[in-house]
């Protein structure tokens, strides 16, 4: 539309309201001209998909804000955002723009995702901290991003993050518990008590005391398979 008001071609209001209508209701107006009017119109939508909405809210839940950055026009663009529940988002927004928004919210302090599917978005996953690009996007999308989605249900981003989160736990578990059994295990193994009652462990049971930690950290570790996302 900016195209057309730049070059001075008329649109026919009856034509224009319409465009508005369609674009209120998530529709992207293309706009067919000749050099002195507009001769028709034609409205693109691209259907939401039925999980967006539940994965927006899962994301809320886990306390994470949601932003969405788009190329349509606002009118589309605040549409589409009311219909999954997302209350931040920027419109008509340029692939640089998508990067320098980005990088807006890291001087901030923020840890930003950024999950996209097209070559337009590949600037801004680069600039992400974490980059995500859905299986069925771009080649470019999916070489820049770090991590790829086999299927575009965006439900599996949630679960991406809890079971990271869970990962991560599990990690930490593993090392105080490796960390609090050696503090313990090796002055024993030295002879720290040898001169209370001249107590010293034997190589073998050292040994298979060590062995019995890596034991208990790789079953810690296996209970991440229990985890339902």
């Amino acid at each position: 539309y900016s195209l057309i008001q730049s070059h001075q071609i008329s649109l026919d209001p009856e034509l224009g309201r319409e465009a508005k209508e369609l674009q209120a209701n998530a529709n992207t107006v293309v706009y067919f001209a000749d050099e002195k009017r507009v001769l028709a119109i034609i409205a693109i939508a691209d259907q939401v998909k039925k999980t967006s909405a539940a994965a927006v809210t899962q994301l809320k839940a886990l306390g994470i804000e949601v932003y969405m950055l788009t190329g349509d026009n606002p009118e589309t663009a605040a549409s589409v955002a009311n219909e999954v529940g997302i209350h931040h988002f920027k419109s008509e927004v340029m692939p640089s723009d998508k990067a320098e928004f980005i990088l807006k919210l890291q001087t901030k302090n923020k840890v930003v995702a950024m999950v996209g599917d097209g070559i337009n978005d590949s600037e801004a996953l680069a600039q992400a901290d974490v980059s995500i690009a859905m299986g069925r996007g771009s080649d470019i999308a999916m070489d820049v991003a770090k991590i790829t989605l086999i299927t575009s249900d965006l439900q599996s981003i949630p679960k991406a993050i809890q079971l990271s989160r869970a990962t991560i736990k599990t990690i930490r578990q593993n090392l105080f518990w490796a960390f609090i059994y050696n503090l313990i295990g090796i002055p024993l193994a030295a002879g720290a008590l040898y001169w209370y009652h001249g107590f010293l462990l034997d190589p073998m049971i050292a040994g298979a005391a060590m062995a019995l930690s890596s034991v208990s950290v790789v079953a810690n570790s296996l209970r991440l398979k229990s985890i339902k996302l």
